[in-house]
């Protein structure tokens, strides 16, 4: 009986050792495999969202079509009642959905990944993304992207935490999800990285842009497999007709710095009147879906994120009267409807208030100076990117997604020109992005914010099992089958650190059982592994790994020489990486 264990153990480890010497997955392999996995997770719980959008708004509206086509058909008085019920349900959902929750916390992707340990709660965020269904389906002034984001970071935080990834890694994954979330809502990978690493992550450094890149490139291809996915926004082809219009658009990107801004600050100053109210959030929401509904009545186009409506803007279907109007009436229902809490996302909403401030620039210029602005409808493009760059302070990830969402190559310049314009502005007149307050107030929420690593002892983790000097071959057979990495840690007695044994020690004895059976690890033990104090800063555990070709180091307690447990190179280097991102957002 006793071979017959032996001879499974070594055939299990032979394959193991065939694999990482034939193959060799290095850490960072792994992350990317990882990534891949968060993007299709994310990907598919964003097309679940969209279908229970769909199905929501066929029950309470009788018809499957867009949102301001199917509010135009109803009657007045539905089209007052039908978002005023959703805020209704929405602000329910949420009300009762805390006993579901109850020990939970609310924590959401960017708080995930920036001040928390990249754990998101599971029943808390489907109690939230039922709730947006409700306000989006409805015809709340909201967009879906913020749920579906959220869903994707869930299901990526649900797949790290099965891997048993450490908290740099869970929270870079993560961010995958994240960046999977916005490629699928938009059909844009390049965006979606982009959006992470410039916004939350603050760096576009390859060791985490390279992940972001693979989960949202993961995302957007089972989207488009499972799916009829195309270009977001199809457009005609705009080209510059002449140099003249450099200046309407720098003009442009001045006005949309100018305009973020207050924009912001009308979604703040609505959302205080509405918490002043102390009112039930089931009433907040329901006042917030009444007042959409009720602008509802004459201009249906305030329904939904806006999308169609932008597609007719940048197709030159609506006259400028009528914009002016559409302009003001969904400027007032996103402040209501964001203001009195409707979980959603106002990143679309965002681009709508730039196409629509876009084109009335052009139509505008063209009026008086038809040389300087010859289609309007290219200047509400621009104002697209030139608005979102401005609001989330992220110029290159706004012009890579308007780039991605219409493939207008030919627009590329101004909007570059116009975007970066756009944001220096704004940032000139409010340091306060799109989603910098948001953070700030959850980290004044939060009741214990993680920190970022100083020391050796905020990244070490505890080894599965070191082994004693005098353990048997079964044993360290089994705990090398039990890990991911390729060395375990031997102590004494006492529990010192003694040593170190790499799987690449037992490659002689694989092949004679009747030989490895009377080994020990005090046999097979290597000294040359340095160890490092847990009270070391991270600079010196660096230095150490910069002469160690191992992916492990033991970490010992620096009172008694113990080994307490194990700091993984690829663990210190996101935190470092954290770090950076950290500094950077900092500046800016």
């Amino acid at each position: 009986m006793v071979p017959q264990i032996y001879e499974r153990l070594l055939r299990l480890l032979r394959w193991r050792l065939w694999i990482i010497e034939k193959l060799r997955p290095s850490p960072w392999q792994e992350t990317l495999f990882w990534a891949a996995g968060a993007g299709i997770l994310g990907a598919l719980a964003a097309l679940l969202f969209r279908g229970g959008i769909g199905l929501i708004h066929y029950f309470l509206t009788g018809t499957a079509e867009g949102m301001v086509d199917s509010f135009r058909e109803l009657a007045w008085w539905q089209r007052l009642a039908i978002p005023a019920t959703g805020g209704l349900m929405a602000g329910l959902v949420l009300l009762f959905g805390k006993r579901l929750h109850r020990g939970q916390s609310s924590t959401d992707y960017m708080e995930a990944i920036l001040i928390g340990s990249g754990k998101l709660p599971v029943r808390a965020t489907m109690v939230k993304s039922t709730a947006a269904l409700f306000s989006i389906a409805s015809g709340g002034s909201i967009g879906r992207e913020g749920p579906m984001v959220q869903l994707a970071s869930m299901a990526a935080s649900w797949l790290g935490r099965r891997g048993r990834l450490s908290a740099p890694q869970l929270r870079l994954l993560v961010a995958c999800g994240a960046a999977a979330g916005i490629a699928s809502a938009y059909n844009a990978p390049i965006a979606g990285s982009f959006f992470v690493a410039e916004i939350i992550l603050g760096t576009i450094a390859m060791e985490s842009l390279g992940p972001l890149a693979v989960a949202a490139v993961a995302a957007t291809l089972t989207i488009r497999t499972v799916s009829d996915a195309h270009t977001l926004y199809a457009v005609p082809a705009f080209t510059l007709h002449s140099l003249w219009e450099i200046g309407p658009f720098i003009v442009l990107g001045l006005l949309a710095g100018t305009v973020a801004p207050v924009f912001l600050r009308s979604l703040r100053t609505v959302e205080g009147w509405f918490a002043r109210t102390q009112l039930p959030l089931p009433v907040r929401l329901m006042l917030g879906g009444l007042v959409v509904g009720a602008l509802a009545v004459w201009v249906p186009e305030v329904c939904g994120n806006g999308y169609s409506v932008v597609v007719t803007i940048l197709n030159g279907q609506l006259i400028w009267t009528t914009l002016v109007l559409v302009l003001v009436c969904k400027w007032i229902a996103t402040a209501a409807s964001f203001g009195s809490g409707a979980p959603g996302g106002v990143f679309t909403p965002t681009l709508f208030m730039g196409a629509s401030l876009g084109y009335l620039f052009g139509f505008a210029v063209n009026s008086v100076w038809p040389a300087g602005a010859s289609d309007p409808r290219a200047f509400a493009l621009v104002g697209m990117g030139a608005l979102l760059a401005a609001a989330s302070h992220a110029p290159v990830m706004a012009i890579i997604m308007l780039f991605e969402m219409t493939l207008s190559y030919d627009i590329i310049m101004p909007l570059m020109l116009c975007s970066v314009v756009a944001y220096y502005t704004a940032r000139g007149i409010e340091s306060q992005s799109l989603y910098s307050a948001a953070l700030k107030k959850k980290a004044a929420e939060a009741p214990e914010a993680v920190q970022l690593p100083g020391i050796v002892a905020d990244l070490a983790k505890p080894q599965a099992a070191p082994v004693l000097l005098t353990a048997r071959f079964a044993e360290i057979a089994q705990l090398f089958l039990q890990t991911r990495h390729e060395e375990i840690y031997v102590t004494t007695p006492e529990g010192n650190f003694a040593g170190a044994i790499s799987l690449h020690d037992i490659k002689p004895y694989l092949s004679d059982p009747a030989v490895a059976e009377h080994v020990i690890a005090g046999d097979l033990l290597r000294d040359d592994v340095p160890p490092v104090s847990n009270r070391a800063p991270l600079a010196e555990a660096l230095r150490i790994f910069a002469q160690h070709a191992g992916q492990t180091l033991p970490v010992v307690d620096a009172g008694t020489g113990r080994l307490a447990g194990m700091l993984v190179k690829n663990d210190l280097l996101l935190a470092l990486l954290e770090g950076r991102g950290a500094e950077k957002r900092g500046d800016t």
